[in-house]
């Protein structure tokens, strides 16, 4: 896998690109994005100052006037391009990635994100014909250092749009030595247990990739120790959130997202993704919802909100989109609204696992399951062989990977858009079958 991504432009840094890379990307995006005035923000990552000067010194050389946001969520990021209308943007971040990582998430006016089938592989052709040699770049002081009030004005949008109070919910916060730490105490106020909330490029404490198990035992012993309700963390640039219970239990993202959307009052279409559990589709018909599955991925999430005019939506990875926050992802507001959602059960005297029961305890879940091979799509051909042993299909959706539906449950198969893996998720009505059916698909991968 090279820098260039499906979704965005990620790699080690010094080892998949440089300085001069990150140059030539920034002279390039106004050519293919087009427009003049473009927006930079940053994450904390020891390297995403000196990206950030080589960014900007590639966009002006394009005559691009830039705005500077400075250390910022990727949600603010997207929040402003949309409300200050900027032609385009670029958060300097790798999101969930090791410290050795860096990387861009390019987006254009109105927020809409820039993919590679959508720009980037532009930008890729572009940049492989130049070549620059001097990777020193020069900070330009002409760029204007930030939006005055910007951040003051965002936390109270957030708030304002939180769907209500969370008051008397014990819960923790980590944030993961990441980018949530720069607005965690504004928005959760001074009673929440606050982890990793001091911003470190280095991420001393665990892996800023909340899906991992190993970065959550931290969060799970607090809320245990502590006798809390609940607890939230964040991946390194904040576009993602995860829970686990009262039990320091880890809460898969998809069962999240009926409960997300019930905290409107209105009702409509709730995207998700092709690895979404049936439980959390069925529960979404009977808040009343209409949802419609879509590829995994911010790049097509988003479109997929403007499409269908979806009030809501959510991924497995821990992604969730709003059309009030500009058709947009926001870990910051998921948790939020989230928050109210289980301040709201305890008031009515469930915890946050007898609240989420119907959906995350109504059939037997793998999680997704990762392998790396040679060939993955001769590996995706043997398990849909395999799968012909399942049963009788009722159901298959191909828009990303295959989703095989059957009576007694679903499987799911697709190549990542991000990583050299094959993905395998597979959901049961029981725990017993889920075995079977998970044996026969890994033996053919």
């Amino acid at each position: 896998m090279g820098f260039f991504k499906a979704y965005d432009m990620r790699g080690t840094f010094g080892k998949d690109f440089d300085l001069a890379t990150v140059r030539n990307v920034g002279e390039a995006l106004p050519k293919v994005v087009g427009g003049r005035r473009w927006l930079v923000g940053r994450d904390c990552r020891v390297t995403s100052s000196d990206v950030r000067d080589a960014l900007v010194a590639g966009l002006q050389a394009s005559g691009a006037e830039v705005t500077d946001l400075g250390p910022a969520t990727t949600p603010m990021v997207y929040f402003a391009t949309a409300q200050g209308d900027f032609d385009g943007s670029v958060q300097v971040t790798a999101s969930h990635n090791p410290p050795s990582d860096n990387g861009l998430k390019v987006s254009k006016r109105g927020a809409l994100p820039v993919g590679y089938s959508s720009g980037l592989a532009e930008v890729e052709r572009l940049v492989s014909a130049k070549v620059v040699k001097d990777d020193k770049v020069v900070k330009d002081d002409k760029v204007v250092k930030d939006l005055k009030g910007f951040r003051e004005g965002y936390i109270a949008w957030l708030k304002a749009h939180a769907g209500g109070e969370f008051a008397g919910l014990r819960f923790a916060v980590d944030c993961s030595d990441g980018m949530a730490g720069i607005l965690a105490h504004d928005l959760f106020g001074p009673d929440a247990l606050y982890l990793n909330d001091v911003p470190d490029g280095n991420f001393p404490h665990h892996s800023p990739n909340p899906l991992l198990a190993e970065a959550r035992e931290q969060l799970s012993a607090a809320v245990r120790e502590n006798g809390l309700d609940c607890g939230v963390i964040f991946d390194g640039d904040a576009d993602r959130c995860m829970f686990v219970d009262e039990n320091g239990d880890f809460i898969q993202p998809d069962y999240l997202i009926p409960a997300l959307a019930a905290t409107y009052p209105e009702r409509g279409v709730a995207i998700h993704d092709v690895r979404t559990s049936r439980a959390a589709i069925e529960a979404l018909r009977a808040e009343g919802f209409t949802p419609v599955m879509g590829k995994v991925g911010h790049a097509f999430a988003k479109v997929l909100l403007r499409e269908t005019g979806a009030i809501c939506g959510g991924e497995l990875a821990g992604h969730y989109y709003f059309r009030d926050f500009f058709h947009c992802d926001s870990g910051e507001l998921a948790a939020l609204r989230l928050l109210v959602a289980f301040a709201r059960a305890k008031a009515a005297g469930m915890k946050v696992s007898e609240f989420l029961a119907p959906v995350a305890r109504k059939y037997a879940n793998s999680g997704e399951m990762n392998f790396k091979v040679d060939d993955k799509e001769a590996a995706i051909a043997r398990v849909l062989e395999a799968a012909k042993g399942l049963g009788v299909e009722t159901g298959r959706s191909d828009i990303d990977g295959y989703r095989l539906e059957y009576a007694e449950g679903w499987v799911s198969v697709r190549q990542s858009n991000t990583e050299p893996l094959l993905r395998l998720l597979v959901e049961c009505d029981t725990p017993e079958r889920l075995e079977q059916w998970r044996g026969r698909l890994v033996a053919a991968v």
